[in-house]
């Protein structure tokens, strides 16, 4: 087994492990640390793939901006930890069986599709095409993705605010 393969097992381990911890954490701000183990995972990930700017954007936009959002919501809600109740009994029991199958429907969709480079693929090769794309090409999702944030953040302050 080569290097890089080795690292790229050891990555997709520890954003595995990262996820399953997300899902399993009953305190919110736990939930959000294993959030930042798994996207500095694909961070690393995407630098085995030669993708440096797209592993540089990860880390500065997903694993500081968007997560200090994260937590500051989780604070400002002041969210404790998480109530079983039998609903949550009740969701285990559908959610096992159908997370098994999506992994089915999953590997059956990659095993299907063949050997990864098959296809033409259209790369962006550089930077400057990257942002051409995104300032030019997708600026209207780029901007109403920053809206919705924005809404997201207020509507977070409203629902925190006490009465007096």
């Amino acid at each position: 087994m080569t290097a890089p393969a080795i690292i790229f097992f050891l990555l997709a381990g520890i954003a595995l492990a990262g996820a399953v911890s997300l899902i399993l954490q009953r305190h919110p701000i736990h939930s959000a640390l294993s959030l930042i183990v798994v996207m500095m995972a694909l961070a690393g990930l995407y630098l085995l793939l030669g993708a440096e700017f797209v592993a540089a954007v990860q880390v500065i936009v997903y694993g500081g901006a968007i997560m200090v959002l994260f937590v500051f919501v989780i604070m400002l809600l002041n969210a404790g930890a998480e109530e079983r109740t039998n609903l949550s009994r009740m969701a285990r029991l559908v959610g096992l069986p159908l997370g098994f199958f999506l992994a089915f429907e999953l590997v059956y969709w990659v095993a299907r599709a063949g050997p990864a480079g098959s296809s033409a693929q259209t790369a962006v090769s550089s930077t400057r095409e990257l942002s051409k794309l995104l300032f030019q090409k997708y600026a209207l999702p780029f901007e109403l993705t920053s809206i919705l944030i924005l809404i997201a953040i207020l509507g977070a302050v409203v629902l925190a605010q006490r009465e007096r």
